[in-house]
């Protein structure tokens, strides 16, 4: 009479538990769709019922041949249904928001209990898992419980045992592994009948973390197989817990079962592996994350997320995030991440994303696809796709398309409509041109241009041909020109140049502001003239070898100011080549 009334609670309990939870969560795969095929590809009749159903499907290239044609005459039968025959029950689904996730899934197994006990404060049960169609022992299949967050995996013989510590009256098992379908089975302590199977009301909800850590790069070596193979076997399920402690990814508090637990809070001794945190998570080494990080995750070494960060990443080397990072993230050397970044990269060394919406710095190398905000590097900043906002670097940035501003030695950009300030400025679309000129002063001068007409840059150097002023002159300055048309346009230049006359004991300066009028004679040609104001600083004092020049170099029609410069209106005449 107990066992009878045992069975009857959880038969209750777990009907009510799924009518309320089929209630809530009655989506995509229940909709009813319409459709009349003869003969269509596959794809094609995917795209119909997503269409129709307001939907996306999500799945493997591979998953069928994409010649496969089908036909189908179905009215208002539900897309699980429609699914079921077009592949034929070879297909799992796994439905998560606007998404259903397709999965190959031909075979099907159970689970059959050899042996339960219940006492002692313990609940044990083991068995094997067996393919429906074969009877074959199915080896390194998941066997888990949900609630009670146990796992084990069968050995070679499809073997498992699971142990619970305090009183249970039964258990939910369920049994995942690739291209087999989830199978789920209540067992109840003290009967050991085959059992009947239990619908899941959550089995159709699917995650789209990725399996960050199951092949790629080094972290798999952090890894044991059993957890690489439990990860793979039990990708969409996830639990969560206040609290789980880990002294390594093997050693944690919720054993093999921890990459499938989002925790409020982690603390791991030397490194962990979880399913996410929604609170802070703290290694003494490294954390590596299934899922997504909320709020706060610190490491002495190392962070490795397969989702998206919201809040607070720092380790004392690097930090990897796989989806997109919302907040701060700060490493000693490298931080990368694979999408977005709203938000600061802060690194010793470098950062990399795919678009950046805030700002990345570095004592080295930034680089990102687009960015609408700021990078800042000792040595490189460079953008892939389109800058929208500043690049400032101590040597180069680069950028495809830029659009804001850059400031470095050497600025570069496959196409420029911004501003762009250093000794050479070069783009495809951009100013390469060379100024041979003369003026009052200095008889012959050439300028390298490059930039563009909102502000290009210049290379000055220069000699002046006389017996009587021995004068050699190298500087930079920077100018704009005003298009009027085609053919006519005006330049504003300003320039500053070092001023040799014969000595390096001390150095002259001249500052100098000019304006050309420019024609175009030709279309590689421009003749330019037009006036100028010198402001001479005088660097040398009286009696060095070179003070005879010093007087020499300023026209005679000049005037003094108290600190003993000079300035004069002068001309600037010349012509300038685009290469």
């Amino acid at each position: 009479m107990k066992n009878k009334l045992v069975i009857l609670l959880l038969f209750i309990s777990s009907y009510c538990t799924a009518q309320v939870t089929t209630v809530d969560y009655r989506r995509n795969l229940s909709k009813g769709v319409t459709l009349n095929v003869k003969q269509e590809r596959v794809s094609t009749v995917l795209q119909m019922m997503s269409k129709a159903g307001g939907f996306y499907f999500s799945y493997n290239g591979v998953l069928f041949k994409q010649d496969s044609l089908v036909s189908l005459n179905v009215k208002n039968v539900p897309v699980r249904d429609v699914l079921d025959q077009i592949f034929e029950g070879k297909v799992d689904y796994k439905e998560n928001a606007e998404y259903i996730i397709l999965r190959y899934a031909v075979n099907h197994f159970t689970i059959e209990a050899e042996h339960i006990a219940n006492g002692d404060n313990e609940y044990a049960i083991s068995g094997y898992v067996i393919d429906t169609r074969t009877g074959n022992k199915v080896k390194q299949a998941s066997v888990y419980e949900k609630r009670l967050l146990q796992a084990a995996l069968t050995d070679n013989s499809g073997y498992f045992t699971l142990r619970f510590r305090g009183e249970h009256s039964g258990v939910v098992l369920t049994a995942s592994k690739e291209t087999y379908r989830d199978t789920a089975l209540v067992f109840l302590a003290d009967i050991n009948i085959k059992p009947g199977k239990y619908e899941d009301p959550n089995k159709e909800r699917g995650a789209f973390f990725s399996n960050t850590f199951g092949g790629r790069g080094i972290w798999r070596f952090l890894l044991s197989s059993k957890q690489r193979i439990q990860n793979l076997n039990i990708p969409d399920f996830f639990a969560q817990t206040p609290f789980q402690a880990s002294f390594t990814p093997g050693l944690s508090s919720h054993g093999s079962m921890s990459s499938s637990v989002i925790n409020k809070a982690s603390l791991n001794i030397l490194g962990g592996y979880t399913a996410g945190t929604d609170g802070v998570e703290v290694a003494g080494v490294f954390n590596l994350t299934k899922g997504d990080i909320k709020k706060i995750q610190m490491a002495g070494l190392f962070n490795v997320v397969g989702g998206s960060v919201k809040g607070i990443q720092l380790s004392g080397a690097y930090n990897d995030v796989n989806l997109n990072m919302d907040g701060v993230q700060i490493a000693g050397l490298l931080n990368r991440v694979q999408d977005q970044v709203r938000g600061v990269q802060l690194a010793g060394a470098g950062n990399a994303a795919k678009d950046v919406k805030g700002g990345q710095v570095a004592g080295l190398i930034n680089m990102g696809k687009n960015v609408d905000g700021v990078q800042l590097a000792g040595v490189l900043n460079k953008t892939t796709g389109r800058l929208k906002g500043a690049q400032i670097a101590g040597l180069v940035n680069y950028a495809k398309k830029m659009d804001g501003f850059q400031l470095g030695v050497v600025n570069l950009a496959d196409s420029s409509s911004g501003v762009s300030i250093g000794l050479i400025n070069l783009s495809s679309n951009g100013y390469r041109k060379v100024s041979a000129y003369t003026n009052e002063v200095i008889n012959t001068n050439i300028a390298f241009k490059t930039g563009n007409a909102n502000l290009y840059s210049l290379l000055i150097v220069g000699k002046n041909f006389s017996d009587t002023a021995q004068v050699l002159t190298f500087g930079l300055g920077l100018g704009h020109d005003f298009v009027l048309n085609k053919r006519f346009s005006i330049a504003a230049e300003g320039t500053i140049q070092s001023i040799y006359l014969g000595s390096f004991e001390e150095v002259n300066n001249l500052f100098r502001l000019q304006s050309h009028f420019q024609v175009n004679v030709l279309s590689r040609l421009t003749v330019f003239g037009g006036p100028a104001y010198s402001y001479y600083v005088i660097g040398m004092a009286d009696g060095t070898s070179a003070n005879r020049y010093k007087k020499e170099f300023a026209p005679n029609r000049h005037h003094n100011f108290s600190n003993g410069a000079q300035g004069w209106l002068g001309w600037n005449f010349g012509v300038t080549v685009s290469l």
